[in-house]
């Protein structure tokens, strides 16, 4: 409230000149500068909590993922003494804690003893939490569950009603899920993740219950997802975005990732960490993608992806409204997306609903979101809530809110009216005085500080009573003011605290209907993914794969290259057969440079993503049954690892040799050049032909290799399931010239000499090198350079005369046959 008093002239007018607003900071939190601006998907780091029991071959897994405040469950499924579902489940979602039982299995202890063992896992290692066993109880976990505080279910229900709801989205039946469904929400008590700050009463958020499955999957280790440049994490090239964390670099999630709101994004990466069989799954993808391509139908991707771009974070509002947390900018934010979900289904409503999801949207973004956008849009005053940063309404929304604001407009005038009588009883020496009101204190009579005022006894006025003094204004009560405290009591605290209450009950409304708005946020975001992935379809020219169960293997007409066909100028396709029993191991050799690990990358690249629902850089693409990819390609050295490269290389092909089955891809680059030649060309010998023994049981492998002589010396059995290709080039006089062909047959050399050349090395070390590679071939002996070694020849004997001229023959110390036998004849030896 600004100053309101007499001018100088002692006659009431306006504020005085230059007088700033006098008012104390109110109670609501008050932002920092621009914080009414702060994006709405501003979120902290997202933890994964993870509960986990094992029993009788079958795993129980729940978890808490603090991003979107929602618990994540498993039913009861089968797993491998190894655990070896337990691991894909730790590898895909990087949990922050594992919460299990103290009282386990012998192979549950031994498989968390390794992981907490685990000092150099990237990235860190999880902690290991124990419950004591009681706490995972059946009929305890039961009632934990069934009386646990939801926003998600109405008030209104009753207790069996509230049984019966989420027995509708709670397997009770899968005993193990819920004993770990038990333990992880006294975990979460017990923790208070979340809500460490929050008063006792405050129970940790829980928006939500989701199931997910395993199932269908296809295994890819993180090896493979970085050699294959799937990921890659770069450092922000901003300084003034360090602290954000690492980018996206050129990668395919990179290229592809066109979405438009932050769960679009998110859930691409997780069909990038999830690629799966589920045929019917795959192709309800690839049908919306098709969709989006026909060329009508690109102004309503278009508009549809403008759209998304207002789908925000609706899973964080949620939860500050859980808590008591809500920012004014949640509610323009929130406003925006449900109105862009309305428009989402308006527009779904007009395409085909042969489509799944256009149907899903249609039918399920109901009629709550138009009662909760109508709320907002009805109750809200967001110009207002913006300006005083807190929560206001609109007029005529309450008729007590309305007079109070009334009156608290109408104060200006009335109190320079207050102020001219109070003036005319002061001293004629105090030139002005203002009436102001202060929330939280009251009314005021505020008068300039006089030059006579030095001490603190010179405050004192008679019939005044002394507050403080404040940029050298000095403020009193007096009857009036007083009387004016009785009459208009705290009008700003008065208002706000009714606004609260109202902004209160409008989050219940919203929170009673919040599963509407979180269907919304997962079909809107599924929607997002297939839009981005018809854009980049649509950009870089990719078609629709074919999925055949019954083909072992995949085929690929004239393939490319994903990210390397936006690098090069140009890139020559290439196709690929790989099906039945015959060819599967196919041995591609030729020179450095010319292609042969791209051609692997190429197809371990077009196999993943059909496998996500995808189109692929293809002419056609036909993908059979595909279980796992397993890659040695690149090592992924590391000091912190304590392994050497070729340890590495051979961790990478155990795993393919342990897991692989007739249905994997097996892609082998450059095995066996960490070590001995020789020993390094027996391994990898030794690797196919084991491979080669199973037979019809054999993956699918492709080996690009510069060992030569594994062709030559015949250390491969002949056979229908070898085929030998290489990578066509042409010799130019003394140049070589790449064609990146593939074609059947086997390199006659390596031509590395070639390679050197274009590396820049010196034409005469091209040339002894090559001088020194025939005579191996040949079987000759190798001799040193003459010219070199006459020049060797020179520089010993001159520093033996060097030595011999520096002696004292006179020195009678000096003992000649020492000389002769520690100078000259090791030097004289050498020479000869």
């Amino acid at each position: 409230m600004a100053f309101l008093g007499a001018t100088p002239g002692r006659t009431p007018q306006g504020p005085e000149p230059g007088a700033a607003p006098a008012s104390f900071p109110s109670l609501a939190p008050v932002s920092g500068p621009g914080e009414a601006k702060v994006d709405d998907d501003e979120e902290e780091p997202a933890e994964i909590h993870l509960c986990v029991l094992w029993n009788s071959g079958y795993l129980g897994i729940a978890y808490y993922d603090t991003s979107d405040s929602t618990i994540h469950f498993m039913p009861d499924a089968p797993d491998h003494e190894s655990l070896k579902l337990l691991q894909r489940v730790l590898d895909e979602i990087n949990p922050r804690s594992v919460v299990t039982s103290a009282k386990q299995d012998e192979n549950m202890t031994r498989f968390l003893g390794k992981l907490a063992s685990q000092e150099h896992r990237e990235p860190k290692r999880p902690e290991i939490i124990f419950l004591p066993s009681v706490d995972f109880g059946l009929e305890i976990s039961k009632q934990r569950i069934l009386s646990g505080n939801y926003s998600f279910i109405p008030d209104s229900m009753t207790a069996t009603e509230k049984i019966l709801f989420l027995s509708s989205i709670i397997p009770f039946d899968c005993l193990l899920t819920v004993r770990a469904l038990g333990g992880l929400l006294k975990f979460l008590g017990r923790r208070r993740i979340g809500v460490e700050l929050e008063d006792y009463n405050v129970s940790v958020p829980i928006l939500g219950f989701k199931k997910f499955v395993l199932t269908h999957l296809v295994s890819i280790d993180q090896d493979t997802y970085s050699v294959l440049q799937i990921f890659k994490s770069e450092s922000h090239p901003s300084v003034y975005k360090v602290a954000c964390g690492l980018k996206e670099g050129l990668s395919l999630f990179g290229i592809l990732n066109r979405c438009r709101c932050k769960w679009g994004e998110k859930l691409l990466r997780l069909w990038f960490t999830r690629p799966t069989q589920d045929l019917v799954e795959l192709n309800s993808r690839l049908d919306v993608i098709q969709f989006f391509l026909v060329p009508q139908n690109l102004d309503m991707a278009q508009m549809l992806h403008r759209l998304l771009g207002h789908i925000k974070n609706v899973p964080l509002i949620l939860k500050r409204m859980k808590l008591s947390h809500t920012k004014v900018n949640d509610w323009q934010v929130l406003y925006k997306t449900v109105y862009s979900a309305l428009g989402l289904r308006d527009a779904c409503r007009s395409l085909p609903q042969s489509i799944q999801i256009f149907r899903d949207i249609a039918q399920e973004f109901s009629d709550d979101l138009h009662h909760i956008a109508s709320l907002i849009g009805k109750v809200v005053d967001f110009e207002g809530s913006l300006a005083e940063n807190r929560f206001t309404v609109l007029p005529n929304i309450d008729p007590e809110i309305d007079e109070k604001k009334r009156r608290l407009m109408g104060l200006p005038s009335f109190l320079t009216e207050v102020a001219q009588k109070e003036l005319e009883n002061l001293d004629s020496r105090i030139p002005s005085c203002s009436v102001i009101y202060i929330p939280l204190i009251g009314f005021l009579l505020s008068i300039p500080r006089l030059p006579s005022m030095v001490e603190a006894i010179d405050f004192e006025i008679e019939g005044l009573d002394f507050m403080f003094l404040s940029e050298e204004k000095l403020h009193y009560r007096s009857a009036r003011t007083k009387e004016l405290d009785a009459l208009l009591g705290d009008l700003h605290c008065e208002i706000r605290d009714q606004e609260t209450l109202l902004m209160y009950q409008l989050q219940c409304q919203v929170l009673a209907r919040a599963a509407v708005l979180t269907r919304v946020l997962d079909l809107a975001s599924r929607l997002d993914v297939l839009l981005a992935l018809a854009s980049a379809a649509r950009d870089y020219g990719y078609s629709r794969p074919q999925y055949s169960p019954q083909l072992l293997g995949v085929r690929i007409q004239n393939g490319r290259h994903p990210l390397m066909e936006l690098c090069a100028r140009t890139f020559v396709p290439n196709s690929t057969e790989c099906s039945g029993d015959k060819g599967r191991v196919k041995i591609i050799t030729g020179p450095n440079s010319s292609g042969k690990s791209i051609y692997l990358k190429q197809v371990g690249l077009i196999t993943f993503m059909a496998l996500v629902g995808s189109f692929v850089p293809a002419e056609e693409a036909e993908i059979g049954a595909v279980d796992a990819i397993f890659t040695r390609i690149h090592s992924c050295e590391s000091i912190s690892l304590g392994l050497s490269t070729f340890m590495i290389d051979l961790n990478q092909v155990a795993k393919a040799v342990n897991n692989a089955t007739e249905q994997s891809l097996v892609l082998i680059d450059e095995f066996g050049k960490g070590t001995n030649t020789v020993d390094g060309l027996a391994l990898l010998a030794a690797v196919l032909r084991h491979w080669l023994a199973l037979g019809s049981m054999c993956p699918h492998i492709f080996v690009a290799t510069n060992f030569l002589s594994l062709v030559q010396l015949q250390l491969l059995p002949q056979g229908p399931l070898v085929q030998y290709l290489t990578m066509g080039t042409c010799e130019d006089g003394n140049d070589l010239v790449f064609f990146y062909q593939v074609c059947e047959g086997v390199a006659s050399a390596s031509h590395a000499c070639h390679t050197a050349a274009q590396a820049g090395l010196p034409d005469k070390l091209i040339a002894r090198g090559k001088e020194v590679s025939d005579l191996i071939r040949s079987g000759k002996t190798i001799k040193p350079v003459k010219e070199l070694l006459k020049e060797n020849q020179m520089e010993n004997c001159q520093t033996l005369v060097d030595k011999f001229l520096e002696l004292d023959l006179e020195d009678p110390n000096l003992d000649l046959d020492i000389f002769l036998t520690q100078e000259v004849l090791p030097a004289a030896t050498a020479i000869l």
